[in-house]
């Protein structure tokens, strides 16, 4: 099943990164959308066309102007806290203007309500302690241009004997990181990597022309710079993956069908969600992508706020082709702005409840990304299960969970993000890599101590995918405190007279800087979220615990441009003190950005955040050293965290699930479940 038939998604740009024409799911406006009825509500189509008539008609979008970045203004907690149904929704939008003629760099709040700009701000572009606005989709089109009508890359072509290749290269635009050239700092600066296409329908990433690098200047369109180093040939081989290149399809895998004849479990509400004991708020944006707001369990609150705000791509290559990549592919590209349109048995299988997402063009005009959000529900295994040896017999619950996801294509990579809910209280966020790893090309056979052969004359750079959610806690309220708890040995002796104890530590993490932590499975680390004033029925505090999966921080060495702008991928943990700015973990501008920006500055007052309104950011990811197995097409890697209840909640609250639909089946002749006649969930 193909992914969409635009003709335009075109695989088009570096780490992970495809703008070849823009995202081919943004759509014009099918339908008209209802107007929003809660200020959580995402913005719609009309309130972004709005936005830009305002904009206009106060002489801040002209001819030049572009729109890198337009998101929702965020609405404080008193705000929220006030509004009551049928009150009037003051809905504004924060938005990103740049001159693409001369780099100026404007950044204005609308209030659509209203009809007027509330404020705006303008500063040059690369000034200090601004990097540069997300790219735009125009931008990529516009480098190829730039690189292809160069004659310094012509002629590079043709000195590797290329040159009958010229018109079906593809010139991949990639975000430089920050290096500290001088002819690029304070620049709108973009670097363009060459892959060759055998035919107009051919995967370019598997023929990299290796050593060929351009630099651009987007503001006043040019070649600044241009290297050209090492002649190793251009892999020959086929990098397809279609079903034309790899033949038919396997014939053994019998269907299995997903159904729910009564359907789902989950009633929705606008944007409201209720599932079983859940109630939940989904929002989308350009930027972050999935927003959760408002997730109570039991009408009681456990998040305020929960998303995946950045996610950073460092790569552990020395050459010049690759030793400045860094990708930001929230910050520097928009997950949102990228997402897929979601297609019914090849995203998502069951009875599935889809939510459109609205996002601004280039130019400020809306355009929809159709099913953007998938809901659904399916099982998950064993909930809960015993044996007693008496009349109490066997007891079994099926498990089952709402999930609740959206994927994002950056590039050659592809990374779905699922949020999932659980009927014990539980969530897990998982996010999913997959798409086609980014390689360089080199003499076959030959040991690269960076990057791994994966196929004949093709290398594949170690780097990582370094993800990081912010979730702003509300454990019975906003009053939360945090400690991290390990499990603690004890030595052998008067309190240990047999050697098997042992017990935990819980430490408080009363600041801003004690709450800069790492990691530890030798002691399974976790940390708690206490509410500062609500207690269980044993006394203790009411609590959710974060369960890291651990892995690798940021490799990179800690004097490095990429430790200075991702550091908030060197902690597995950041907790703050709530601000309604505070959202981006490194900066709200990581393009060409020196470092410094995000949590660093965040957290330099070093706040109290005992008892306070708390914000935890959590890294988490993978560290890639790519495999054969991952080429042409990478089968999904998983990466992720539990939060789950740790004395929220007086007793299981899944003792109620009732048995399985299909518990009572007979059982067949090919077995069954050793019960007589048929198979039961309790007896």
């Amino acid at each position: 099943m193909t992914h969409h038939d635009n003709p335009h998604h075109d695989h088009g740009h570096g780490h992970d990164h495809d703008f070849a024409g823009g995202n081919p799911d943004l759509i014009p406006i099918r339908v008209a959308e209802p107007a929003p009825r809660h200020p959580l509500d995402p913005l719609t189509a009309a309130e972004i066309d709005r936005a830009r008539e305002i904009l206009v008609g106060a002489g801040l979008l002209g001819e030049t102007v572009r729109v890198p970045m337009l998101l929702p203004d965020e609405y404080t907690k008193d705000e929220l806290a006030a509004w009551t149904p049928g009150d009037e929704i003051d809905r504004r939008v924060d938005v990103t203007l740049l001159d693409a003629a001369t780099g100026k760099v404007t950044e204005a709040i609308v209030s659509v309500t209203r009809g007027e700009v509330l404020s705006q701000a303008a500063h040059a572009a690369g000034e200090a302690p601004y990097g540069q606005p997300q790219y735009l989709f125009e931008e990529y089109e516009r480098a190829a241009e730039i690189v292809k009508d160069s004659p310094e890359w012509r002629a590079a072509m043709r000195r590797r004997g290329l040159e009958d290749r010229i018109e079906l290269a593809f010139c991949s635009p990639l975000a430089p990181g920050f290096v500290g050239r001088a002819n690029e700092v304070g620049r709108r600066v973009i670097r363009s990597l060459t892959f060759l296409r055998d035919s107009e329908d051919d995967i370019p990433w598997a023929h990299p022309v290796e050593g060929l690098i351009v630099h651009i200047d987007l503001v006043t369109n040019e070649v600044i710079g241009i290297e050209d180093e090492g002649d190793v040939p251009v892999p020959a081989g086929s990098g397809k993956y279609t079903p034309d290149a790899v033949g038919p399809a396997r014939e053994t895998l019998k269907p299995i069908e997903i159904v729910q004849p009564e359907g789902p479990s989950f009633h929705v509400d606008g944007h409201h969600v209720q599932w079983e004991n859940w109630s939940l708020r989904v929002d989308f944006n350009a930027r972050e992508g999935l927003v959760l707001h408002d997730v109570r369990f039991d009408d009681r609150p456990v998040l305020s706020r929960a998303s995946v705000p950045e996610m950073v791509v460092p790569y552990g290559d020395t050459s010049n082709t690759r030793f400045w990549i860094s990708y930001f592919d929230a910050g520097e590209y928009l997950l949102g702005k990228n997402a897929n349109h979601l297609e019914l048995g090849c995203d998502c299988l069951g009875v599935i409840r889809y939510f459109d997402g609205y996002v601004a063009d280039d130019h400020g005009h809306a355009v929809q990304i159709p099913n953007v959000v998938c809901m659904h529900e399916e099982d998950y295994g064993i909930l809960w299960k015993h044996t007693e040896p008496s009349v109490v017999g066997s007891h079994v619950r099926r498990s089952r969970r709402l999930v609740v996801s959206y994927f994002s294509t950056i590039g050659n990579y592809d990374y779905g993000f699922y949020w999932y809910f659980y009927l014990d209280g539980s969530i897990q966020l998982e996010a999913k890599a997959t798409g086609i790893v980014f390689v360089g090309a080199g003499i076959p056979g030959l040991e690269n101590p960076h990057g791994p052969e994966i196929a004949p004359g093709v290398f594949a750079p170690v780097h990582q995918h370094l993800f990081s959610a912010r979730l702003d806690v509300a454990i019975d309220g906003e009053d939360n405190r945090l400690l991290e708890i390990d499990a603690k040995r004890m030595p052998m002796g008067e309190g240990n007279p047999f050697g098997n104890a042992f017990t935990w530590t819980a430490t408080p993490l009363r600041t801003e800087h004690e709450a800069q932590r790492e990691a530890d499975t030798t002691v399974a680390r976790v940390w708690e979220v206490q509410s500062a004033s609500k207690t269980n029925y044993v006394g203790k505090p009411t609590a959710y615990h974060l369960i890291p999966q651990p892995t690798a921080l940021l490799m990179a060495d800690p004097a490095s441009t990429v430790a200075a702008r991702a550091a908030f991928a060197t902690k597995h943990l950041w907790g703050t003190a709530y601000d309604r700015d505070e959202r981006w973990p490194g900066g709200r501008y990581p393009n060409g950005h020196q470092g410094g920006a995000g949590l660093p500055a965040y957290t330099a007052d070093d706040r109290s955040i005992d008892g306070e309104d708390l914000v935890l950011w959590h890294t988490f990811g993978l560290t890639h050293i790519p495999r054969p197995e991952d080429w042409p097409i990478m089968p999904v890697d998983y990466a992720g965290f539990w939060f789950k209840p740790y004395g929220f909640l007086d007793v299981n609250p899944a003792m109620n699930v009732p048995e399985s639909s299909q518990a009572h089946a007979v059982a067949g002749a090919d077995g069954g479940c050793g019960m007589g006649d048929a198979c039961t969930c309790g007896h």
